[in-house]
């Protein structure tokens, strides 16, 4: 399961996020398009490869004519509610709006849609938050956590004065969001849509066991000395190899079989390590299935929510088992210019060599891009990704 991991030991700011989204591959090309596609026609992108204390960063700068007037929140919704975005991006950004509406409105004493954004802040915000959490959707994770977050020290100024960090409505949303005390950045490290973006996108702290596969660095506009002002993303994917797990079942009779295969990919994406189903003979004769997951204990109660979600069932079983896995890691074999293959490699014991597994998903999206039977790009995949393992021996 591939994962992003927001590392905001600096802050997040929509900027920052959006830069560290272009480091990790997104491309700039998406963001340029992204002003006119939104309808916010005149609108400046500009990226630069920079750096935060040596270490390499991507910075966005958007420049943003005049604008006749600022925008309140309730119209920001409404442009979001016409975007040409897919649904999974503009309900999470109608959230993150929403959101910001209750904290500035609940800050400044008024409704939530007629908190007022200055012109240039407003367009800024649309896509910081639209662009942020649709390039998330383009880095194709299927979760996105978080590690604590800084928040910065000292004041902050703002248009009636000055403020304590966290300013007030960022500090309302981040309620619920795991703060990290002390560190170096003096003034606002995380920001009200920094703050709101990792509200929508993440699921918390990321799960026990992981492995790293990149990092991108997004800048943020100031460059102080004495810390690097840059939001981190980490891509990883989830570790399989969890000793302890729980075992989560129910048998169900009152389900029809075609939703059997949603409610398994509904339990994978939450966080399951492995389901699977049978039938079996249940009370009075009635025919029924069991489903049974296989989850880390800290998604336990996570896949259990999702599984009184999806299916039918009134009542789970729960128990904690103890189970031994081969290590493993994963390549990627590259089987045409635009098509690749992640291929899992399992460690077999007392060095006997390696098991390749080509990722099943992969291999159904490689056989349509090149109009090949499954079978015949699965056993490509495995034979190239057999010469990869055997070439990094040498």
């Amino acid at each position: 399961m591939r994962i992003a991991i927001f590392d905001p030991s600096a802050g997040v700011s929509g900027d920052m996020t959006l830069g560290a989204l272009l480091s990790l591959g997104v491309p700039a090309s998406w963001l340029e398009q992204l002003p006119a596609r939104l309808g916010l026609a005149g609108v400046g992108v500009t990226i630069r490869d920079t750096r935060r204390c040596g270490v390499a960063a991507k910075q966005v700068e958007f420049s943003i004519p005049p604008q006749p007037h600022g925008r309140h929140v309730g119209e920001l919704v409404r442009l979001v509610e016409r975007c040409p975005v897919s649904d999974w991006v503009k309900q999470r950004a109608l959230r993150a709006f929403r959101l910001i509406g209750e904290a500035e409105g609940q800050v400044h004493g008024v409704a939530p849609e007629e908190v007022h954004l200055h012109e240039v802040g407003a367009v800024d915000a649309v896509l910081d938050v639209v662009g942020a959490i649709e390039g998330f959707e383009r880095l194709g994770v299927e979760a996105i956590y978080n590690l604590p977050v800084a928040v910065g020290n000292g004041w902050v100024e703002a248009e009636h004065g000055r403020l304590p960090v966290p300013a007030p409505a960022t500090a309302l949303l981040l309620e619920g969001v795991e703060i990290a005390s002390g560190g170096p950045v003096e003034g606002e490290a995380t920001t009200p849509t920094g703050a709101a973006l990792l509200r929508v996108l993440s699921a918390g702290a990321p799960p026990a066991r992981w492995r790293l596969v990149r990092s991108g660095w997004g800048a943020g506009q100031r460059d102080p000395k004495h810390y690097a002002n840059a939001l981190r993303l980490l891509v990883a994917e989830q570790a399989a190899e969890v000793a302890r797990v729980v075992l989560i079942a129910s048998d169900v009779d009152d389900m029809s079989p075609e939703y059997v295969e949603p409610l398994r990919q509904a339990l994978t994406t939450a966080g399951a390590l492995d389901v699977q189903t049978w039938p079996v003979q249940m009370k009075k004769g009635r025919a029924g299935f069991r489903i049974e997951a296989v989850v880390s204990e800290e998604l336990a109660d996570t896949v259990t929510a999702a599984l009184f979600r999806h299916s039918t069932t009134a009542g789970v079983r729960r128990w904690v088992a103890e189970r031994a896995t081969l290590p493993r890691r994963q390549v990627t074999v590259q089987l045409a210019p635009e098509v690749s293959v992640r291929v899992k490699v399992l460690e077999q014991p007392d060095a006997e060599g390696v098991r390749v597994k080509p990722e099943y998903e992969d291999v159904l999206a490689a056989a349509q891009a090149l109009g090949r039977p499954p079978l015949e790009v699965a056993r490509a995949a495995q034979r190239d990704a057999e010469a990869l393992v055997s070439k990094s021996k040498e």
